[in-house]
């Protein structure tokens, strides 16, 4: 049975959100393609490519159409009219494009060169915004952006910037080790970030193991591999057990709450084979 046709009322349910932020396309009224999770244009786009929609899709064309509509000149993303622009929002729509099938388009190439050559001396990349003050924490890049713009580097050729890769692999394995809140957004791993989380939205156990593990310098690293045997420990008849979705989407069959998901499974599966 097709994606689409097994998860049809979970589409459907998504589907019925398309304005609830005030514009078309899970956007904001003023265009805010980040506002609303898990409703937003992000967030729904990430949703449906995991139930199985492509670029062939009208929708998923659409949802495209409107996130380059957000580029810069410069390659970095701006995700409403009014907000300013952080490396986290750039980041974020230049993965969501990468799932979308666009990874090689040639509009995302000035983005990909502007992370390049805007990443921290620790690896990482981070927002000069500091919501919670100053301390020497935030001194640190965000661990979550910087999990992201991996997530992103997978889909193209990175053999010239191996070094640089590297570095923002070593900066996440390094926090796997000190686990202390750090960047300015205060990324820590604890308890919660331990529970299993699907679909990837956030810095957790999941998304983390699962980006890293297309990595070489990761792969033998036993800081990935005790992160790795932690997440193995939700697996339940071969299947991924899903502990701590988006509330909002806790019932519904594709990430229920409390039980095995197909899709999530798919994802650890490929964990597996990079392995």
């Amino acid at each position: 049975m097709k994606l689409k046709e097994k998860y049809k009322n979970d589409i459907t349910f998504i589907m019925s959100k398309r304005h609830v932020n005030g514009s078309d396309l899970w956007a904001g009224e003023d265009n805010n393609i980040g506002k609303g999770s898990p409703f937003s244009t992000k967030d729904v786009s990430i949703i449906l490519n995991e139930l199985g929609f492509t670029r062939k899709d009208e929708v998923i064309k659409d949802l495209a159409k409107l996130i380059f509509e957000h580029q810069q000149p410069d390659g970095r993303f701006r995700i409403s009219k009014s907000g300013a622009i952080y490396p986290c929002h750039t980041i974020g729509c230049l993965r969501v494009l990468c799932y979308l099938g666009y990874a090689k388009d040639k509009r995302l190439k000035k983005t990909f060169e502007h992370l390049f050559s805007t990443q921290e001396n620790d690896g990482g990349w981070k927002c000069n915004k500091y919501s919670f003050g100053k301390g020497q924490e935030t001194n640190h890049s965000n661990p979550g952006p910087t999990l992201e713009a991996l997530d992103a580097f997978r889909f193209i050729d990175i053999s010239d910037a191996s070094q640089q890769i590297n570095k923002a692999v070593e900066f996440l394995l390094w926090h796997w080790e000190h686990k202390k809140p750090i960047g300015p957004c205060l990324f820590g791993i604890g308890s919660l970030f331990n529970k299993t989380e699907f679909p990837f939205f956030r810095y957790n156990l999941f998304y983390y193991t699962f980006v890293l593990s297309f990595y070489k310098k990761a792969n033998g690293d036993k800081r990935f591999r005790m992160a790795f045997k932690l997440l193995e420990s939700n697996i339940e008849d071969d299947k991924i057990l899903i502990e701590n979705p988006n509330r909002q989407l806790a019932k519904m069959d594709f990430c229920f709450k409390g039980k095995t998901s197909e899709l999530a499974t798919k994802r650890f599966n490929e964990i597996k084979s990079n392995l």
